[in-house]
């Protein structure tokens, strides 16, 4: 089944991208299977990303809003394929949330309803780790102290990621 991000949950996303946020939407470039590609012009940059929505929701009983990965790239170099997870409500920063592909394992810090890889060596642990999985399992506390998880496909990954660096180029 092809997940395919709606220009809302783009635009919700490069919010958490881009401090200082456009009027334009992103523009979507690329579906590959369950990832899709947006580029977003915010004036002074351009931020390229991968995203795709979790396929997956634990517990089923809550309202856990729209769940999504993404993976940014900047035009001007302040970052590239920075792996975040963005969730429908405030996440706990402690347990921190865990990122599981595999026997691998990373933790994330907390910023509201985001969480990022501490480290650029770590991002780029993870990334390599998602172009070689099948699926990612991400756990993560709410604000109210619900534990959640969350199954994120990687096929298409690499496919996408490779189309969001040649349009940050």
């Amino acid at each position: 089944m092809t997940t395919r991000i709606g220009l809302g949950l783009a635009a919700a996303a490069i919010g958490a991208l881009a401090a200082t946020a456009a009027h334009a939407e992103p523009a979507p470039l690329a579906t590959f299977k369950d990832w899709s590609v947006f580029v977003h012009e915010t004036g002074a940059d351009r931020i390229c990303f991968a995203a795709t929505e979790a396929s997956d929701k634990s517990p089923k009983s809550v309202n856990h809003g729209d769940i999504f990965f993404l993976v940014a790239t900047w035009k001007s170099g302040a970052a590239s394929n920075q792996p975040s997870l963005r969730v429908g409500y405030n996440l706990q920063e402690a347990p921190a949330p865990t990122v599981r592909i595999g026997t691998e394992k990373w933790d994330m810090y907390v910023s509201d309803n985001e969480a990022f890889i501490e480290s650029a060596a770590s991002e780029q642990s993870l990334i390599a780790a998602m172009r070689r999985g099948a699926d990612m399992k991400i756990s993560a506390t709410s604000g109210r102290g619900t534990a959640t998880s969350y199954v994120i496909s990687l096929s298409g990954i690499s496919a996408a990621l490779e189309r969001a660096q040649q349009a940050c180029k």
